[in-house]
């Protein structure tokens, strides 16, 4: 017991991985980093610390000061151990950071808009559901960054819309979520998002299966010809849904290249207002005259 307390009493060095995140960049230069987005960390600390952090390890970051790429292309660790230890418990000292020096591309700033994706989770009430397509003001966003990272970003998300007990349309101011890259910026900062909702129902049709890619046979005879579909459909919309605002298509090619016994049925045309709940069949059989 005593060697215990004594060991855990004494100061050691040990090492953890942590994220980097950027603060002061400057203002009009757009910067791509040249390394990993994480650095290791050299720690001292007690022994009781660094059996905690061996049995609980944690998720660290540290903020990296930018203000010094004004005047040359890299950062040093070094010249940052102030800063650094000020994020850290008054118990724990930061000893040095590897690698100790960032290195960052400079290149001309570039602009682009890109549509924005309302992320949601609803929990609605009994037979109520989404009816219509999101509405989202405005639609699309500016981004502005290196050319490098801002042709990979195809939409932004947007916090996630948490609602419960849903039967009413929603209205909602929702954040954007948060920039990962400190040298992407991207305005406005949050969208107005209207989902609308009302009462469902199901409504069940047949619908003529077509045949595609079939010319270079006398006919195609298909076991049944018809296929059952369930969906959802607003009470509103009702009326709207009839056998001919959908398409069901069966491809020959999937016998010719991979001679299949039974051919998928795929639903190729259906109201935006609506959702698929069944398909009956899936497959049909076939008959063949060439």
């Amino acid at each position: 017991m005593a060697w215990t307390l004594f060991a855990i009493s004494n100061t050691y060095v040990y090492t953890v991985s942590a994220g980097v995140q950027y603060v002061n960049v400057p203002d009009n230069r757009a910067f791509h980093p040249l390394q990993s987005d994480t650095v290791n960390i050299q720690l001292e600390a007690a022994g009781w610390q660094l059996l905690v952090a061996r049995l609980k390890p944690a998720v660290q970051s540290i903020q990296v000061d930018l203000s010094g790429l004004e005047r040359r292309h890299w950062i040093v660790f070094t010249n940052q151990l102030g800063f650094i230890n000020r994020q850290f418990p008054s118990n724990q000292r930061v000893v040095s950071v590897s690698p100790d020096t960032l290195y960052f591309d400079f290149s001309k700033q570039t602009e682009r808009k890109v549509p924005v994706k309302a992320l949601y989770k609803l929990d609605f009430r009994r037979q109520y559901n989404i009816i219509d397509n999101i509405r989202i003001s405005p639609e699309y966003v500016t981004i502005t960054g290196p050319l490098e990272d801002v042709v990979q970003i195809e939409q932004w998300e947007t916090d996630t819309i948490r609602v419960s007990d849903v039967s009413s349309d929603i209205r909602a101011a929702a954040p954007l979520k948060q920039n990962q890259r400190a040298n992407i910026n991207v305005y406005p900062t949050s969208v107005n998002v209207e989902i609308p909702v009302g009462e469902v129902t199901e409504k069940i049709l047949e619908v003529p299966i077509k045949v595609e890619n079939a010319k270079q046979f006398n006919s195609v005879k298909l076991f049944p010809g018809k296929v059952r579909l369930t969906v959802m459909v607003s009470l509103r919309d009702f009326v709207k849904v009839t056998n001919n605002t959908f398409e069901a298509v069966v491809n020959m090619e999937d016998w010719i290249d991979n001679g299949v016994n039974s051919l998928p049925v795929i639903i190729t045309q259906m109201p935006d207002f609506c959702r698929l709940v069944k398909v009956e069949p899936q497959n049909v059989d076939f008959f063949v005259r060439k």
